[in-house]
C-alpha cells in the first residue's frame, strides 16, 4: 500500500488526509533524523557531519537507519488507545476517567514493550500509575519536560474539530506523566496550532497566531532566539516555534532544527509535525520518507485514517 494514497471520499477530505498524514509522517521523519544527533552540541555536529541532513541511524541509542524513538512510538500508543476508546467517549465528561485509564494502560503497555528510550518523567509517572492507579500526580516542578507535548498528535487528529474536547483530552493524556503549568500550556497550544494547520491555515496566518499565543504565554517568547534546544519544555517550544516560523519550507526548517542538537529527536519531531501539516504528505522529501522503517510508515498510515474517521463521526 502506498502511504500517500487513500480511497477517494471528497476533495476536502483528501486535502485534510494529506495534511494529517504529512503531520504524522513529518513527526516520524524529524524523530529519525534528529535522533542521530541527540545530546550533541552544534559545534560537535558541525565537526562530525558538517551539516546533518540524512537519516542514517546511529547516535547514542545506536539506532538502525530509519528507526524512530519514543516520540513516535508513544504517539502510536496514544493513537491506539484513542481508537479503542472511540470518539463518543472523548466528548463527554462522564466518560473521561475510563478513557484516560485506557490511555494510561496503553502507555504502560508501551513501557513494558521495552522501547528504545523512555524519558525519566514519563517513566516516573507510569510507575506512579502502576503503584496507585492515579491518573495524575500532584503538580511537580520536575514535570516541566517535553514528554507530554511530543506525543499528543493523535489527539489532534481525532478531535481537531472540537476545541473543548481537544483541550480536555490533551490535558488528560499529558497529566498521566507530566503535571506542570508550562507543560499544560505547551501541549494545548501546539494542539490548537496543529488544528489550525489541519484546517488549512497559511504560514503567515500561523505566524500571526503564534505571535498572539506567545504574547499570552510570555515564558515561551523566542525572539531573539535563546539558542537552547533541551528537553525542558520552554527550550523545546522556543526552538520549534522559532524554526517553524522562520522557515516556510519543510526541509529547511527541519535541518535547521536538528542541527541545534540537544533534544534533537523531539524538536525535530515537533517541527516535522507542524511543517508536515503545512506542506502535506505529498510534498515530504521522498529520500527521507523512503528511509523510515516500513512498519512504522504503515502503522502511521493506518492510524491516521482511523483517527480522521473518528473526527468525521464527531
Amino acid at each position: 500500500m502506498n502511504p500517500l494514497s487513500e480511497p477517494h471520499m471528497t476533495d476536502d477530505f483528501d486535502t485534510l488526509y494529506d495534511r494529517a498524514l504529512g503531520a504524522y509522517l513529518g513527526l516520524a521523519i524529524g524523530d529519525a533524523l534528529g535522533a542521530t544527533v541527540e545530546f550533541m552540541r552544534p559545534r560537535e555536529i558541525r565537526a562530525q557531519y558538517g551539516e546533518h541532513r540524512d537519516i542514517v541511524g546511529g547516535g547514542w541509542l545506536r539506532l538502525a537507519r530509519g528507526q524512530v524513538t519514543d516520540d513516535t512510538t508513544m504517539c502510536l500508543a496514544l493513537g491506539d488507545a484513542l481508537l479503542e476508546v472511540g470518539g463518543a467517549r472523548l466528548t463527554g465528561d462522564e466518560h473521561m476517567t475510563a478513557a484516560t485509564r485506557t490511555i494510561a494502560d496503553a502507555f504502560v503497555g508501551w513501557l513494558r514493550s521495552k522501547p528504545v528510550d523512555c524519558g525519566n518523567t514519563c517513566r516516573r509517572g507510569l510507575q506512579r500509575y502502576l503503584a496507585d492507579g492515579s491518573l495524575s500526580g500532584p503538580p511537580n516542578e520536575r514535570d516541566g519536560g517535553n514528554g507530554a507535548l511530543m506525543r499528543n498528535l493523535p489527539t489532534v487528529l481525532a478531535l481537531w474539530h472540537d476545541a473543548a474536547a481537544l483541550e480536555r483530552v490533551s490535558l488528560a493524556q499529558a497529566r498521566i506523566t507530566h503535571h506542570h503549568p508550562l507543560s499544560d500550556a505547551a501541549t494545548v497550544g501546539f494542539a490548537r496550532l496543529l488544528a489550525r494547520l489541519l484546517s488549512g491555515a497559511s504560514h503567515d496566518d500561523c505566524a500571526t497566531w503564534v505571535a498572539d499565543w506567545v504574547r499570552d504565554n510570555p515564558a515561551f517568547a523566542f525572539q531573539p532566539y535563546p539558542g537552547r534546544a533541551t528537553a525542558y519544555v520552554v527550550d523545546t517550544v522556543q526552538t520549534v516555534l522559532y524554526h517553524f516560523v522562520s522557515h516556510a519550507d519543510f526541509e529547511t526548517a527541519l535541518v535547521a532544527t536538528v542541527n541545534m542538537g540537544d533534544d534533537a529527536d523531539t524538536t525535530g519531531a515537533l517541527v516535522g509535525m507542524l511543517a508536515g501539516a503545512r506542506c502535506g504528505a505529498r510534498a515530504l522529501p521522498q529520500r527521507w520518507l523512503s528511509r523510515l522503517q516500513r512498519d512504522v510508515v504503515m502503522a502511521i498510515t493506518d492510524q491516521t485514517s482511523g483517527l480522521l474517521a473518528m473526527s468525521r463521526r464527531g
